[in-house]
């Protein structure tokens, strides 16, 4: 089982939602998150279970970064909206750089969902579930 993260922009939610839809089985046995509004439209449309967080500009970007940061997120699905300016952009960019530390695959656009989301059909994650000592970004102890 992964952990999961689903972010939309809000031009882009009705997006996230049919992919999810389109995908729902192969999202059915992992345990999924999202930020606030995201996590409540993609409910009504699925029987999916997913754990909210805030919405983004409210800190929901911020709490998948936290479970990013301890290597707890194993894939993010974060549709942007590169033609709207986000009041909460550096948060964006934080939990971005946070996934590109510790080796998070994120897709920001539905082309490379797909492709990840393919991969995870597949059983192409298994080196997600390896012991944390053998995950990028974390530190023997």
């Amino acid at each position: 089982m992964l952990n999961i993260a689903f972010i939309a922009h809000d031009r882009k939610k009705s997006e996230i939602v049919n992919f999810v839809i389109a995908y729902e089985k192969v999202f059915e046995g992992h345990q999924l998150f999202s930020t606030g509004t995201t996590g409540t439209r993609i409910m009504e449309q699925t029987d999916l279970t997913i754990h909210r967080f805030e919405s983004g500009p409210l800190g929901g970007d911020q709490q998948i970064g936290a479970l990013v940061a301890r290597n707890e997120m194993d894939l993010i699905i974060f549709l942007r909206d590169p033609l709207m300016a986000q009041p909460h952009e550096p948060d964006i960019i934080a939990l971005l750089r946070l996934c590109d530390v510790q080796g998070i695959p994120v897709a920001t656009n539905i082309a490379t969902a797909e492709i990840l989301v393919k991969a995870l059909e597949r059983g192409e994650f298994a080196w997600r579930e390896l012991p944390n000592k053998y995950k990028p970004g974390v530190d023997e102890a």
